[in-house]
């Protein structure tokens, strides 16, 4: 295993923002995961949307295996323990959800993989914590209480590590409102790799904006 559980769950943590992205093609899908890669954000979250996502999957993770070992692939939209395991054996070495799947708990364990799943109360992230998760998911982030609700939770819970996605913009004001609050790190999808960089095919583009957001969210932390 190129990445296990503990060098993983460290990597989103440290680099804090986490690129949520999915494209049908498979060349799109190299070059944008590697511009953040470049950018200083090497675990993605590849999301399980599309027609024969996991073939897209399986043919990204056998490439960068070879050309790119230093690439986490992680997948996210995960719902049910089947779907978890295929993703499993092709590679993904942290697996994220919408809400909490306990049966998608147990298959990461066993494998001793990542799992973040989806919470949006209390009772979600103690759970969550039960079957071993040692990041939770807050989603939707800004529907379910936002930065207030992550700064309630930690109080009487502040060994509680949260991940939200949802909400979380990646410029300077938005990153110290949440990291502000306690989290550890936050998935950003469509304002972080945007429709227009891709159309054009922006790397560059891509991976300026992964840098300055993995910059501002190290500055913040300096503070």
């Amino acid at each position: 295993m190129r990445h296990d559980r503990l060098s993983v769950l460290t990597a989103l943590e440290t680099q804090g923002v986490v690129p949520v992205f999915y494209h049908a093609d498979p060349e799109v899908c190299a070059e944008v995961i590697r511009a953040c890669a470049r950018g200083g954000a090497k675990a993605v979250e590849f999301t399980n949307r599309g027609d024969f996502a996991w073939e897209t999957f399986t043919a990204l993770s056998k490439q960068f295996a070879q050309t790119d070992p230093d690439i986490i692939m992680g997948v996210g939209s995960i719902l049910d323990a089947p779907t978890a395991a295929l993703y499993l054996a092709s590679g993904a070495r942290f697996v994220i959800s919408p809400c909490l799947v306990p049966e998608v708990a147990q298959v990461c364990n066993r494998r001793q993989v990542a799992y973040s799943p989806g919470c949006g109360s209390v009772r979600d992230i103690s759970e969550a914590q039960s079957l071993g998760c040692e990041i939770v998911k807050l989603f939707p982030g800004a529907s379910v209480g936002g930065p207030d609700f992550v700064k309630a939770v930690l109080g009487p819970m502040p060994w509680t590590k949260i991940m939200p996605t949802g909400g979380v913009d990646p410029d300077e004001a938005s990153i110290a409102k949440w990291f502000g609050s306690g989290i550890v790190a936050a998935g950003m999808g469509s304002k972080l790799i945007t429709d227009a960089a891709i159309q054009a095919r922006d790397w560059a583009g891509i991976e300026a904006k992964v840098r300055q957001t993995v910059e501002a969210i190290a500055a913040f932390r300096a503070k």
